[in-house]
């Protein structure tokens, strides 16, 4: 499924990913590829993103993005925003 994190300043990432966990306002929820439509607030906390492969960094969101251990993980750290998911398209509106 093709992800894009994007804020009022930058967009921190587009690519493709196997799976992303949100800290949603009631709890932690994660989508997966083929998930049915979703649309749901979110709260202060940390995207995980599965990538599916390397991805390219930018100037802008390279201090953004943390990486983990495993190298096919990252983690955003957001305030807030939105999550849509609608026909294998994830965008994330956040703080």
């Amino acid at each position: 499924m093709h992800l894009e994190i994007v804020t009022p300043e930058t967009k921190i990432f587009a690519g493709e990913v196997e799976a992303v966990q949100f800290p949603g306002i009631d709890g932690l929820f994660q989508v997966l590829n083929n998930h049915a439509p979703i649309i749901s607030a979110l709260g202060k906390g940390i995207i995980k993103i599965d990538l599916n492969a390397d991805f390219e960094r930018t100037e802008k969101s390279s201090s953004l993005i943390e990486e983990d251990k495993n190298p096919k993980i990252i983690r955003v750290g957001i305030k807030g925003g939105v999550v849509e998911m609608l026909n294998n398209k994830v965008i994330v509106l956040a703080e």
